[in-house]
């Protein structure tokens, strides 16, 4: 068994030791070469988006992102990457709060 193999297997196993280590940011160095601070970022924006995250945890993940590199362009990017796999009810619901979280203030009739 290979080593993703294996920690995928104590991923669904519950294993606290793995979970830790998961949740803690830390991963498994023996998998492969870490993703950049960027990208790391961007992926989590992803996430958060496709959650429905608050618009507080999108503002953290996008200043985060940005001192990492990241642009506005790039940041947007994320969400249009997602939209196939969010839908459209959670892409337009998202959009503000992502705005709000770059700094737009959207007026309500555009």
């Amino acid at each position: 068994m290979d080593d993703v193999e294996r920690l995928l297997r104590l991923l669904a196993l519950n294993d606290d030791e793995s979970i830790q280590r998961v949740l803690a940011a830390e991963g498994d160095p023996g998998l492969s070469e870490r993703l950049s601070t960027k990208v790391d970022l961007l992926v989590q924006l992803g996430a958060l988006l496709g959650l429905g995250a608050a618009t507080a945890s999108l503002r953290t993940t996008v200043e985060r992102a940005r001192r990492a590199g990241a642009s506005e362009a790039e940041i947007v990017d994320v969400l249009i990457s997602v939209a196939p796999a969010l839908g459209l009810a959670r892409v337009v619901a998202t959009a503000p709060r992502l705005a709000t979280a770059l700094g737009y203030e959207l007026a309500a009739d555009e």
